[in-house]
């Protein structure tokens, strides 16, 4: 390997990484018109039957079922759990909070998972990280700013869509190696379906889709797909602690997106809040790597 192909491949995974959050950012984009005048429920169903036979097609031409022994394995079945509560409570946020509020408090889940890492699997993590993660949770109270009434219903559905994006990552890590991306994810989603069809049976809310509110929902479901392949691609490409932080880069992407489609015009508290989520993430991530060379070179 010549010393030009490491910087070849961090710049890769760099791209990827950009692209993937500039898609996920028009994702965001979609899913919030679709919200906003259709019932909870019903995005979400439509979600998973539009994402899950694009993972179950990747998973099959690898050679991987879908209906096998694994898929009852615990740390699959939490990762479903977490992935459906993140499910109906972000698409529920979508339709009422600006989304550059919702980009703002999502930059605050690398340090919850890292947290959430620490706490469940005695992950080492340092005084400097837990200092990181405590200023980031400040920011994330500056953009969503509970008042004298307390915390609004909209604030606490960002929080617990956090939460369950943090359960479902964490199992992720539980899951055995060989279990392949394609499954887990055709599994998630699979799982997001079954939970519409109980949100829509429990509420009885549906109505007929309109061609406009069809092609606005599949056009969520490609660029969010696509995202996802390039979020996998980045996260295989390079250095991790390299291309991990341009994950932030979401936030400028969603902001820009709901400034220029949305009109929205986020407040000076919501800037400066996300201004520190950021800045305490990236500092979490220089110290992994700190810690990681230290590790190495010991």
């Amino acid at each position: 390997m010549t010393e030009h192909q490491p910087r070849s491949e961090n710049l890769t995974g760099i791209l990827l990484m950009l692209a993937a959050m500039a898609l996920f950012a028009v994702e965001d984009l979609f899913l919030k018109l679709a919200a906003t005048d259709l019932p909870v429920g019903q995005v979400v169903l439509i979600s998973g039957l539009l994402g899950a036979p694009i993972f179950m097609v990747m998973a099959w031409r690898r050679g991987d079922g879908i209906f096998v022994r694994e898929a009852l394995h615990p740390a699959v079945i939490i990762r479903n759990v977490g992935e459906m509560v993140a499910a109906v409570t972000y698409v529920a946020a979508l339709a009422t909070v600006p989304l550059g509020t919702i980009a703002a408090v999502l930059q605050a889940l690398p340090l919850a998972v890292t947290m959430g890492a620490a706490l469940c699997f005695g992950e080492k993590v340092g005084w400097r990280r837990w200092s990181a993660i405590l200023v980031g949770f400040a920011g994330v109270m500056l953009v969503i700013r509970p008042g004298a009434d307390g915390i609004k219903l909209e604030t606490v559905l960002m929080l617990v869509s956090v939460a369950g994006v943090v359960v479902r990552d964490l199992a992720s890590r539980a899951i055995p190696k060989e279990v392949t991306t394609a499954q887990i994810s055709a599994w998630g989603l699979l799982a997001v379906t079954v939970l519409g069809i109980g949100l829509i049976s429990i509420s009885g809310d549906v109505r007929m889709v309109t061609g406009t509110e069809a092609a606005i929902l599949a056009a969520a479901a490609v660029f969010g797909s696509g995202g996802y392949w390039a979020v996998i691609g980045a996260s295989r490409t390079g250095e991790v602690s390299v291309v991990a932080p341009f994950r932030y880069s979401r936030l400028i992407f969603t902001m820009s997106i709901g400034v220029i489609f949305l009109a929205e015009r986020p407040d000076a508290m919501t800037l400066i809040g996300a201004g520190i989520i950021v800045a305490s993430g990236l500092y979490a991530f220089a110290r992994e790597r700190v810690r990681k060379r230290a590790s190495q070179g010991a």
